[in-house]
């Protein structure tokens, strides 16, 4: 960075009062002008931080620009790369890029005056042992040119895997009846799970409640009534905001909302690094469990 501060003022202010002004040598300044054109000159060290560089530039291109140095670490990992994570961060400092830092999520769901609601089944301990054990739903708005749009998720805690999703222009039930939906399609449920959301009408809706009946899904619904009550949900809204929304606005419609969540929820599902599930994507957290039980069934004898 100073070389190139250098490079664009030389003509005007010489590089030797610049360099005296910075403090910085100006045989240093002739040294890296000289690697640069000759790269076999440059130490081990230069040479591996130049690697790196353009892997860590690779790496936060294809996933949105919102890693950070931590994820990117992880993911140089995955990749066969034998580097510290200080020194991540050390390059990402030369190169002046950076993930997204998430804000405060509004609350965009209505709680529901009814006296009659499902129990809370969930009590904020939001851990499942297998897939289709219990998802958490919650949305979200967009503020576009047009007027708001609404994007409802549907999330496996056992993998952090989004399995359905919907953007509209209002928020109803429709919004979230439709992502339920899409989420029933995908995972071919039989029973067995708990479907938990927050106290929002949208979710105690007649044909909702209905809906998870007809599928043999038993609802629970946050007791207290705060952020806590449906926490992995909001987690999942915060990235959407953080990662897409926010980064990426202004938006002009549901259209273009619902072109990048679907690109999002792709890139989520399959290659997103998360942290509880051991930095890997939720899908091939996934299969990894499929793969684990195979191999159990083949051991006892069940196959």
């Amino acid at each position: 960075m100073m070389v190139a501060f250098i490079d664009r003022h030389r003509s005007t202010l010489g590089v030797e009062s610049i360099c005296r002004t910075l403090q910085f040598a100006p045989s240093a300044y002739y040294e890296r002008k000289r690697q640069a054109i000759e790269p076999e000159l440059r130490s081990p060290r230069q040479r591996t931080d130049e690697t790196l560089r353009v892997a860590i530039h690779r790496v936060w291109e294809d996933n949105f620009q919102v890693y950070g140095a931590r994820k990117i670490w992880r993911q140089l990992l995955r990749e066969g790369y034998d580097v510290a994570r200080c020194t991540v961060e050390r390059l990402m400092r030369e190169m002046d890029i950076q993930g997204v830092v998430r804000g405060k999520k509004k609350r965009t769901t209505i709680a529901s005056d009814k006296d009659i609601r499902p129990l809370d089944l969930v009590r904020r301990i939001f851990h499942a042992d297998r897939p289709n054990q219990l998802w958490v739903a919650d949305f979200t708005y967009v503020a576009t040119w047009a007027g708001f749009v609404y994007v409802a998720f549907i999330i496996d805690v056992f993998s952090r895997m989004i399995v359905g999703w919907r953007a509209a222009r209002s928020m109803t039930a429709e919004l979230t009846l439709d992502a339920l939906e899409q989420a029933l399609w995908a995972r071919k449920v039989k029973g067995g799970l708990i479907h938990h959301s927050d106290r929002g009408s949208q979710y105690l809706a007649i044909r909702y409640s209905e809906r998870l009946i007809e599928a043999g899904i038993s609802a629970s619904v946050g007791s207290v009534g705060d952020g806590y009550d449906n926490a992995m949900a909001e987690t999942i809204n915060g990235l959407f905001k953080a990662e897409v929304i926010h980064r990426r606005g202004p938006w002009r419609g549901l259209e273009a909302v619902e072109y990048a969540t679907l690109e999002w929820v792709d890139w989520f599902n399959n290659r997103r690094l998360l942290e509880p599930i051991g930095n890997i994507p939720p899908a091939e957290f996934e299969k990894s469990y499929y793969t684990e039980q195979e191999g159990l069934a083949v051991g006892a004898g069940l196959t």
